[in-house]
């Protein structure tokens, strides 16, 4: 059931986005969020600086929790009150953490951008897509 849902809603978690966002974050006309800090949740430790690289070309300030396994998965919810939206790679994080995360923004209405994986690409495809969702709008 979730492949053929996948499919029918398309790929890019980002492209959802607006969808799953809520009222916390600064936001276009479009949905899309103007983020200035995001939290990313799970993926691998040794990306983490190069994330915080790709953030800081999109002018955004990553704050990084590793899923569970050495901090406590309790410190994701005094984190999303000050974020503008929360990625999560689907594939390197803990089940605990992925539903902490979930509930958390719609409790705090931020948006939740689930990504496919943990790739930096995968990171830099998504805030790409928010910045010319922003460029659009900006635009017209």
């Amino acid at each position: 059931m979730a492949k053929k849902q996948k499919r029918k809603n398309g790929n890019n978690g980002a492209a959802d986005m607006s969808k799953t966002q809520g009222q916390g974050s600064v936001r276009g006309d479009n949905g899309a969020p103007d983020v200035r800090s995001f939290l990313y949740v799970g993926g691998r430790d040794c990306q983490v600086a190069h994330l915080r690289e790709i953030a800081s070309n999109f002018g955004a300030e990553l704050i990084h929790h590793d899923g569970g396994l050495r901090e406590a998965v309790s410190r994701i919810d005094t984190v999303l009150p000050s974020v503008d939206c929360v990625f999560c790679p689907i594939d390197c994080i803990s089940h605990d953490a992925c539903l902490r995360v979930k509930t958390g923004c719609k409790k705090f209405g931020v948006a939740f951008v689930p990504l496919r994986n943990g790739s930096k690409s995968s990171l830099e495809r998504a805030l790409q897509t928010m910045k010319e969702r922003n460029d659009e709008r900006r635009t017209s």
